[in-house]
């Protein structure tokens, strides 16, 4: 019970720690490591471990089906060039900068584990960055671009970790045997992924008991992973694959009294497994430095300082480069992009440059080497130390940062969601236009007070199934109007999503929606 009751006593410090984060304005996630940190040097005498092997299928895999389900594939695609940028050659460089680092202050570290610190320590997860962005409602350019990113790299990152570990447990890697196996692998992953997908909306179709298909949702995403590492495929590439799938065509074929609080358990879902990231591993720094002598200690604390330095110029390096040519480009051929959007910039480059906090990813790859790695040690201390020294730095001066570059766009995300709205509308009444009676009318009246953002009642209170047929019907055809703007690519995701819970609410206070079946 001793533990029951400290783990407690540790969410609630995390609740309230993430409370203050938003009280102050700063990401919660900069105050979940701080408090990490803290569990180093406080007398917790209870030791929660965690099976190395279910660490990544624990936080990482309901992590990326979350970010994955609001990824726009259309921003993604018009912004193609910087997130390739960050996912690949940043990814790649920062791995090989912080493998070499490490190697010229610990010259007996074999090349696989430094490799796997790396690729540990290379992806920057978007939550922190967002969290602090959002609220300043920055150009649209720059959170798709990020959010891209963070999807993204975790898959090239983790690829390369996967590799490294395989290296250093059999004890031999060979590049020209190695390559058929890994091209296999992301094929199989891209094939499998979207398979899977298919196959879980056929069975959660079936399904319309709320509680059930939350849990359908969980089992099924913990079983993609399972099954890709039991196929030798990549985890993180199929969920990836698997989430872009479900989100594609979920939207059409789930109730909004389902997808209501389905959204509200994944958020809580994230927050919880981020708060038991930074527990868990902030409960493990505190034995890795009882056992090390005190020249050790300096040393393994150095090698964590120059690994972050690495990682945050090797970011600020390359982007500011890759910013550079860009501009030049444009001033060179001209901007075109496919719609309005705002203009490579400086100022742009700076903030993207200063968007590299690492999170909840880096923390359950480091927990998931095993035991017996060499380094273990090493590597978790110095991958907590990057996560802290990123969150704190780049959490705590990117909101004063972007005030001052005083970065604005025309809101694309609010002009596609007023003309979604509209659409939405005209078909939802174009849905009943020739029918002339009282349900009709107050059905009528009660649209155009949600969408045309009017102030409306009823006025209506017979009738109740005639006015739910013509409800049902209006929701059915606006509805179809905004997918359909979405598969044209007339608006990205973001604004269909912002639709999509104007019309969930309005079903829900319509009593429109369907009964349970089971």
């Amino acid at each position: 019970m001793r533990e029951l009751d400290q783990l407690l006593g540790l969410f609630v410090a995390a609740v309230l720690l993430a409370g203050g984060a938003r009280r102050v304005g700063a990401p919660y996630p900069v105050f979940l490591a701080l408090g990490g940190a803290l569990l180093a040097f406080l007398p917790v005498t209870s030791s929660f471990t965690l099976p190395p092997e279910l660490a990544l299928a624990l936080f990482v895999a309901p992590t990326l089906l979350d970010a994955a389900y609001d990824a726009s594939l259309r921003d993604l695609k018009d912004n193609w060039a910087p997130v390739t940028s960050l996912v690949v050659f940043a990814v790649g460089l920062t791995t090989i900068a912080v493998a070499v680092v490490t190697r010229a202050l610990i010259p007996a570290i074999p090349w696989a584990p430094a490799i796997a610190l790396g690729a540990i320590v290379a992806p920057p997860d978007a939550v922190a960055a967002t969290a602090v962005l959002r609220q300043l409602r920055p150009p649209h350019r720059i959170l798709t671009i990020l959010e891209g990113e963070s999807l993204l790299n975790d898959a090239s990152a983790l690829l390369i970790y996967r590799l490294a570990v395989a290296a250093v447990v059999s004890n031999e890697f060979s590049m020209a045997g190695v390559a058929p196996t890994f091209l296999l692998a992301v094929a199989g992953s891209v094939v499998i992924g979207p398979a899977l997908g298919w196959v879980t909306l056929q069975v959660t179709d079936r399904v319309q008991h709320t509680p059930t298909s939350i849990i359908l949702q969980f089992v099924s995403t913990f079983g993609v992973w399972v099954v890709a590492e039991r196929l030798g495929l990549s985890g993180v590439l199929t969920m990836v694959c698997y989430a872009m799938t479900v989100a594609q065509t979920a939207p059409e074929r789930m109730p909004a009294r389902i997808r209501i609080p389905t959204y509200a358990v994944w958020e809580t879902i994230v927050f919880a497994l981020n708060i038991l990231a930074f527990v868990f591993i902030g409960l493990q720094i505190r034995p890795i430095l009882d056992s090390l002598e005190g020249a050790d200690r300096a040393r393994y604390f150095t090698v964590a300082a120059a690994v972050l330095l690495t990682v945050i110029t090797v970011r600020f390096v390359w982007h500011m480069s890759f910013n550079a040519v860009v501009r030049w480009r444009d001033r060179r051929f001209g901007f075109r992009p496919p719609r309005p959007m705002l203009r490579p910039t400086i100022g742009s480059g700076l903030i993207i440059s200063w968007s590299g906090m690492r999170g909840i990813v880096s923390l359950a790859a480091a927990m998931a080497l095993p035991a017996a790695f060499p380094y273990r040690d090493l590597i978790v201390l110095t991958v907590f130390f990057v996560v802290l020294g990123t969150l704190v730095i780049h959490g705590l001066t990117l909101k004063p940062l972007l005030r001052a570059l005083d970065l604005r766009d025309d809101d694309p995300v609010g002009r596609e969601v007023r003309v979604a709205r509209e659409r939405a509308l005209g078909a939802g009444l174009a849905s009943f236009a020739h029918d002339d009676s009282s349900i009709a009318a107050a059905v009528r009246q009660e649209f155009t007070a949600h969408l045309g953002h009017e102030r409306a009642s009823a006025g209506a209170d017979g009738g109740r199934t005639a006015h739910e047929e013509i409800h049902r019907g209006a929701l059915h055809a606006a509805r179809q109007a905004v997918l359909a703007m979405r598969a044209s690519d007339e608006i990205g995701d973001d604004a269909f999503h912002q639709i999509e819970e104007e019309l969930d609410w309005l079903e829900m206070a319509s009593g429109t929606q369907r009964e349970p079946g089971g």
